[in-house]
């Protein structure tokens, strides 16, 4: 995640992080996706985040930096670590947090789908 055109894909903007079993916290100012109490409190932050694709476990890896988040924050600190990262774009992904950095945002990361674009990499075609 350097941005530095280092062949990774990259995204930079608002995103949506879902933090499960935390639907009675108090508002507290932030700015909330409507939510049901089976998808969790949906926070919105600025994250830059990116990923590529890993050879030798054979899955896409991805990790970023979240913008401080009191909502965020407390959550870690009371236990949550897998949450839910969406962009705006409808792409999503499952990551964990970490502890909070110097800042106060928190770094994710995660295997699998990440929460922004790739390219489309066609298997069957050759390179004949």
């Amino acid at each position: 995640m350097s941005g530095f055109g280092d062949g990774e894909e990259e995204y930079r903007g608002t995103v949506t992080v879902v933090l499960p079993g935390t639907g009675g916290a108090s508002d507290g100012g932030a700015e909330r996706a409507a939510g049901t109490a089976d998808e969790g409190t949906a926070v919105r932050v600025q994250a830059h985040l990116a990923g590529h694709f890993s050879p030798l476990t054979g899955d896409y890896r991805w990790r970023g930096r979240l913008s401080p988040s009191p909502e965020v924050t407390e959550a870690f600190r009371g236990g949550v670590r897998t949450v839910v990262v969406r962009t705006p774009d409808g792409f999503e992904g499952t990551g964990v947090l970490d502890e909070p950095n110097l800042w106060g945002g928190h770094p994710v990361n995660g295997a699998g789908s990440p929460p922004f674009a790739v390219p489309h990499v066609d298997l069957g075609e050759s390179d004949d």
